[in-house]
Order: structure tokens, then sequence, then C-alpha cells
């Protein structure tokens, strides 16, 4: 297999993963880990949520995180290289993104995200599938004007967790069309696991084949059916070269129960088991590709260090095997 010499992964613990966590990460944790992060040499980093914290609490520190990891002494000098993204589902969230930039703290890009299946883009965002789409073709200019990039993204491509099966074509279809309206890049996501390697491979392959724009595509996988790994795999030999992923493999649908106090997050989870979900993980993918020869740009044994402290963090086992087991030595690789 010719797999490709290097990769990009964008790290989204702190946004992706946390919002799944049933106690508020506080934000000197979170602050701790996007600094680590940086310092291990991720470029391409989810900081937090910016919409209503009501329904999401444990965002509602978005605008104290974004000051304080603006003005950090650690990091600071290395953020023109950083490119920060927030998740903004609705207009609200935009318009505070847009401010937060104004206001010199606020995000270099922002995610929108148009699901294949109604009843989920319903439940995600409270808009129809048509109706989502016009709020971004009004909102990607204003965006743009005031200088934060766009990711567009492709949810419930190999399926629906409410809906069941998907249509794969139709994913290509509104990648198409997000570029159309001026995404800056698109994220394809699995994010309820129903993802299957030779599907992946195939979608990959049908897409690249329409876009053949390797630069513009995201791969996002969950791992609930413990298939991650291998759907990364077929991603990379379909030609993918950006990939998402989170420490400790956390995260999962908003949680709707934080510390003492049901919230509505995106409603009842659609998982068996809301212990067993989460994303692909950082560490074991990192350490796999390089294992593999492929150059992911990061510091392999910082983010391990990481991913220790991490299980602290959430105070409990995460799902990585290679911070117990650590790494091959290169030497039995066969690599230098």
């Amino acid at each position: 297999m010719n797999y490709p010499k290097k990769v990009k992964i964008g790290e989204i613990t702190v946004r992706d993963g946390f919002q799944h966590e049933e106690k508020f990460i506080s934000t000197e944790a979170k602050l701790w880990v996007l600094e680590q992060l940086i310092l291990a040499g991720f470029r391409h980093i989810e900081t937090t949520n910016f919409g209503n914290p009501k329904g999401m609490p444990q965002f509602k520190d978005a605008d104290e995180l974004m000051k304080r990891l603006h003005s950090s002494k650690r990091v600071k000098d290395m953020l023109d290289n950083v490119t920060l993204t927030a998740i903004t589902i609705r207009e609200r969230a935009i318009d505070r993104a847009i401010q937060a930039k104004k206001d010199g703290y606020g995000p270099d890009r922002i995610l929108v995200m148009v699901s294949t299946s109604e009843s989920h883009q319903k439940t995600n965002s409270g808009l129809t599938i048509e109706e989502y789409w016009k709020m971004c073709e009004k909102y990607i200019p204003k965006c743009h004007d005031a200088g934060i990039l766009v990711n567009g993204t492709v949810s419930t491509i190999w399926g629906c967790p409410i809906e069941g099966p998907t249509e794969m074509k139709k994913a290509v279809e509104f990648t198409k069309r997000w570029l159309d309206i001026g995404a800056d890049d698109v994220e394809h996501a699995d994010h309820d696991g129903s993802a299957s390697p030779n599907r992946v491979y195939d979608y990959f392959s049908m897409l690249l084949d329409a876009i053949p724009k390797p630069e513009k595509h995201i791969a996002h996988f969950h791992t609930s059916r413990g298939w991650g790994l291998a759907n990364v795999l077929a991603a990379l030999q379909a030609g993918i070269t950006n990939f998402e992923s989170t420490m400790g493999g956390i995260g999962g649908q908003p949680a709707n129960f934080v510390d003492d106090t049901p919230v509505t997050g995106t409603g009842k989870y659609y998982y068996n088991d809301p212990n067993i979900v989460g994303l692909v993980s950082t560490e074991d993918m990192v350490v796999m590709m390089d294992e593999m020869g492929i150059d992911t740009g990061v510091d392999v044994d910082k983010v391990l260090e990481i991913g220790q402290m991490m299980e602290r963090i959430a105070g409990r086992r995460l799902r990585s095997e290679s911070i117990k087991n650590g790494r091959i030595p290169k030497e039995l690789t066969g690599r230098k």
C-alpha cells in the first residue's frame, strides 16, 4: 500500500472530547490541555463551543478560556502558527465568534454542520437541512469578512443513530455544496461509529474522484464499535491526509447531565452504553502512524505524557492502549 508520507491531525479533545463529560472540566484544566497540545506540535485545535451554555454548560467558560489562551505566556508566541477552531451550530453562536474575533480573542475558524439525515439535523440544530443551508449561505461571507475560516461538516455519512442507513452519495453532493458556498474545508464525520472500513474506503475513494483535493477533506471517526483505527487505515489507503482525534478517545454526543444537574444537551443519548463511546484516540493514532513511517508533525513521547495526565483530569481509565503499553522500539520496526 502507498500511504501518505505526511498527515495533519486536528486535536479536538477540549471541545469534542469534553462535551460528553458529565462533570465540568475546569477552565484551568482545559487551558493546560490546550497549551500542552500546542507545545506537542499540534497546529489544528478545537477549543470550545460558542453555543448556548444553558444546554451545554461544559462550555460556559468559552470566552474566558479563549481570552486566557490568547494571553498565555507559554504559547502566545506560537499562536500565529496555530488554527484555533470553535463550534458554532447556530446564528447567535456565529455572532459571538465574530464579535470575539473583533475583540482580539476569537477563533481562527468555526465549524458548522449539516447532516445527510433530516432527523439528525433537526435534533442537532433545530433546523431542517434546507433551512440550515440558507443560514450558512448568509453567514459564511460574514465570517470571511471578519477574518474567520469556515469548516463545513457533513455528518451521518455512513449511518444515522436515529434513522439508520444513509446514502453515501448524498454526502458527496453535500461536500460539493459546502465548497460552492465558500466553506474553506469539509469534515467528513462518523458521529456514532456507524462507519466500517470497507465503506470508509469506498466513500473517500468516491469523494476524491469527485473532488480531488485531499487538503480540503478531513476524516472524523468515532470508535463506539471499536473500528476507529481500522477506519483511519482505510481512509489513508484511499488518500486522505487530514484526521481528527481526541486524547484517550473521549467524546460523543453532548452530555445531558453535568455535575449534579440534568441539562438538555441534544436530548436523550442514542448510544446503548454512553460510557463506551468516543473518537479515535490521539495517542494510539499518532503512535500507529509513527510506526508506519507517516510524519504527524508532533512529539509522540509528549503526546503519551499528555495522555497519562488526561486520565487524571477525566478521573477514570480512558481508551488509549499506547499510554499503557508505550511505543515499539524503533530498532524492532526497522526504522530510524
